[in-house]
């Protein structure tokens, strides 16, 4: 087990988007990470409820339920081709981005990484999906404040290897810089060895 070298974590940087890939024989599978620039700000709140039971005057038994977590990404820009495929609207023959009301989502795993002090993070959630982003229009007055996309994210458990699995996140050591420097060449899947 490893500890982190750091003492404190900041800066969002290196955002990319993986969308599944329903036609690959070995499920779940991701096509390949796509790099977003633009990153402003992550703002994970997981969902999950506690149940407490308590016996013999006391809390006899703590369960929470980790039933992932609702997210809100606030990009700079989001390419049009990407909120196509992402929302299901559609691009059409004049470059026009074009909404559809009755379009369906598709999942994709959201990548990125933190900045620490001693060592840079990266992680991965599996299974999201984005609703559609708002998008504040302003008038340009003494100083020019850039519009930026916000995007709603609700963030699923998803089955891998047997286990329920939502994140993951990475802190470069003496022994991961190989996989840790490939991190956004394709989804990271976990390595849990035996134990599984």
């Amino acid at each position: 087990m490893r500890v982190s070298q750091n003492k404190v974590t900041f800066g969002l940087e290196k955002v990319h988007i993986a969308f599944f890939d329903d036609q690959a024989p070995q499920q779940p599978a991701w096509k390949t990470p796509i790099p977003i620039p633009g990153a402003v700000r992550f703002t994970p709140t997981a969902v999950g409820e506690s149940t407490n039971f308590y016996a013999d005057n006391t809390l006899y038994f703590s369960y929470t339920a980790n039933n992932g977590y609702t997210a809100e990404l606030e990009m700079a820009n989001v390419p049009d081709a990407i909120l196509a495929e992402m929302l299901g609207w559609e691009i059409d023959e004049n470059g026009a981005l074009i909404e559809v009301s009755d379009a369906i989502p598709k999942h994709f795993a959201l990548m990125a990484q933190i900045q620490g002090d001693k060592r840079n993070r990266r992680f991965v959630f599996y299974d999201c999906v984005a609703s559609r982003p708002a998008k504040e229009r302003t008038t340009k007055a003494e100083s020019i404040t850039p519009a930026t996309d916000v995007l709603n994210l609700t963030i699923s458990p998803i089955e891998i290897d047997g286990k329920m699995i939502v994140r993951g996140e990475m802190e470069l050591n003496d022994s991961n810089a190989a996989v840790f420097n490939s991190f956004f060449d394709a989804v990271y899947v976990p390595d849990f060895g035996g134990d599984s």
